[in-house]
C-alpha cells in the first residue's frame, strides 16, 4: 500500500487512461497511487467520499491577465486566483502586459513575483514579453524562470508594449530559438487591420468589420513561415479565423514546431448574438460569425487546435463602453472558462475526457509542467477540481470572484458546478469558501 496522507474516492475520476472509479492516494502534496476504488483506506488516511462528482487535474490556464502591479483595479492577483479555484483552475500563467511594469526585464519580473507573494490562491508562473527593444533581455529572462514570451505583431492597445514589426520578429525569434525558447504571439497583421473599414459607434457589425480574418491568416501564415526558417518554437495566440486552420494543419504536418489554443468565446458566442453597445463582449481578435465555431471544434478534435484557455482580460466597469471602437478589449472568464466550454462540447458529443485534454494535460505541456501538472497520475502534484457535470446554473455576475463583475455570459445557463478544489492536496475552496492563500510561484524547469 502506497503512502498516503488523504484518499480521494470518486465513481468517476479522469485518468490519462481514461475515466474509471478510483481511489486516488496522496502524501506530501503529491499523487501517490490511482487504486481500485475499493481499495482499503490506508492506516491514518483520511478519505474524501466524493460519491458520483467528477474527480478531474486541476485545470492549467496559460493565457491570463492579472494586471497587477500597476493596474490592480482591473483585476490583481487576490481575486484573479479566487476566481481560478472557484473555476477549478489550479496553476495560472500570467501574461506580461497590462501591468506596470510589464513583464520585459529581469527586474520587471521580479516586481510581479513581489506583487504577487502571498496572495495566490493557486499557483502562478509568469510569461516574459517580447518588444522591439528588449532583444538583449530575453535570455536572462529565460534564465530567471518564464514560461516563454509573449509577442504582439500589430498594435497592443497599450502603452508600453509595442509591436514586433517582421525585421524584429525575425531578430526575437532567432534570439529565442538560440535557448529553444517559445515565443506566444497574437498573430493580427497591422496592414490588414489599416486598410479596414473604421467606423466607431455601437453596432457590433462594425467593430467586426475592423478585425477581419485576413489579418489573423496572414499573420499566422508569416509566423508559421518564419518558425520553420528558423527551427523556432512558436504559439499562436486566441485562434478566432477558421480560415487560418489549413496552414497551421500543413505546418504541423510539416514538422514545423507550431502550436495553437482557441478561447471559450470562441467556441461558444456568435457576432449574430452579440446586442450593439455590448462592451462585455469587445475582444480581439473578434467573436465571430456563428459558421466559424464548428471547425474551430473539428481543429480541437483533430489536434489542429492543441487547447483551449481563457484569454481572461479584465478591465474596470466603466472601460466597457458601448462604444466599440473605444470600449476595453478582452472578456473575464477565468470562473466560467471549464462549465462554458463543458456545456457546448457535451452538446456536441465530448466527453470531459476531451475538455480535460485541452484545459489540463496540454495546457500543462504548452508551459513544460506536464511533469507535475495536468493528469491524476503517481508522480503529479494532487491538484483537483471536483465537477458535478449535469448540475446547472445560471450565471449571475454577482457570483463572480472577479474583481470587476463583468461578464459577457451573464444570464446564460450552464451545465457543471465546481464542489470543491484541491491544490497539493489540500482543500482550497469547497462549498464557495475559500482557505488562506497557499499558491506557490512557479519558474521554468531546466
Amino acid at each position: 500500500m502506497p503512502d498516503a496522507e488523504a484518499v480521494l474516492r470518486s465513481t468517476r475520476v479522469i485518468t490519462p487512461e481514461g475515466t474509471r472509479a478510483a481511489s486516488v492516494t496522496v502524501a506530501d502534496g503529491t499523487i501517490t497511487a490511482v487504486l481500485p476504488y475499493d481499495a482499503p483506506v490506508p492506516d491514518g488516511a483520511r478519505l474524501e467520499d466524493l460519491g458520483d462528482d467528477v474527480l478531474l487535474p486541476g485545470l492549467v490556464d496559460t493565457h491570463v491577465h492579472v494586471n497587477d502591479p500597476g493596474r490592480a483595479e482591473w483585476e490583481g492577483f487576490w481575486t484573479a486566483t479566487r476566481a481560478a479555484a472557484a473555476g477549478g483552475v489550479t496553476t495560472l500563467i500570467d501574461m506580461p502586459l497590462n501591468s506596470l511594469p510589464p513583464t520585459t526585464t529581469v527586474d520587471h519580473l521580479r516586481a510581479k513575483r513581489r506583487a504577487a507573494a502571498g496572495r495566490a490562491h493557486v499557483d502562478v508562473g509568469f510569461w516574459g514579453g517580447a518588444l522591439p527593444d528588449n532583444v538583449e533581455d530575453l535570455r536572462p529572462l529565460h534564465e530567471a524562470g518564464v514560461f516563454g514570451f509573449k509577442a504582439f505583431l500589430s498594435p497592443s492597445g497599450v502603452d508600453g508594449f509595442p509591436h514586433l514589426d517582421r525585421e524584429r520578429l525575425a531578430r526575437s525569434l532567432t534570439g529565442i530559438a538560440a535557448f529553444d525558447g517559445l515565443l506566444i504571439v497574437h498573430a493580427e497583421d497591422p496592414r490588414h487591420l489599416d486598410a479596414a473599414p473604421r467606423r466607431g459607434g455601437p453596432k457590433y457589425a462594425d467593430f467586426l468589420a475592423s478585425r477581419p480574418r485576413d489579418a489573423e491568416n496572414t499573420a499566422i501564415a508569416h509566423l508559421v513561415d518564419q518558425a520553420k526558417r528558423l527551427g523556432a518554437r512558436v504559439h499562436v495566440l486566441h485562434l478566432s479565423s477558421s480560415d487560418a486552420l489549413p496552414v497551421i494543419a500543413a505546418a504541423k504536418a510539416d514538422g514545423v514546431r507550431v502550436t495553437a489554443e482557441t478561447c471559450p468565446h470562441y467556441l461558444t458566442l456568435t457576432a449574430e448574438e452579440v446586442p450593439d453597445g455590448a462592451g462585455a463582449f469587445k475582444c480581439c481578435p473578434p467573436i465571430r460569425e456563428a459558421a466559424n465555431r464548428a471547425p474551430l471544434w473539428r481543429a480541437l478534435a483533430d489536434g489542429t487546435v492543441d487547447c483551449v484557455v481563457t484569454d481572461h482580460s479584465p478591465s474596470t466597469a466603466d472601460l466597457k463602453t458601448d462604444d466599440f471602437s473605444t470600449a476595453w478589449g478582452g472578456i473575464s472568464g477565468l470562473q466560467l472558462g471549464l462549465p462554458v466550454v463543458w456545456t457546448e462540447a457535451r452538446g456536441r458529443g465530448h466527453g470531459l475526457e476531451d475538455v480535460v485534454r485541452w484545459m489540463s494535460a496540454r495546457t500543462a505541456r504548452l508551459a513544460g509542467l506536464d511533469a507535475r501538472k495536468g493528469a491524476i497520475a503517481p508522480g503529479r502534484d494532487a491538484d483537483f477540481a471536483v465537477l458535478a457535470p449535469d448540475e446547472a446554473f445560471t450565471v449571475d455576475p454577482a457570483a463572480l470572484q472577479h474583481r470587476n463583475r463583468v461578464t459577457a455570459y451573464a444570464g446564460r445557463t450552464l451545465y457543471g458546478v465546481v464542489k470543491s478544489t484541491w491544490l497539493r492536496g489540500e482543500r482550497i475552496l469547497a462549498d464557495g469558501g475559500f482557505t488562506e492563500p497557499k499558491g506557490r510561484l512557479l519558474t521554468r524547469s531546466p
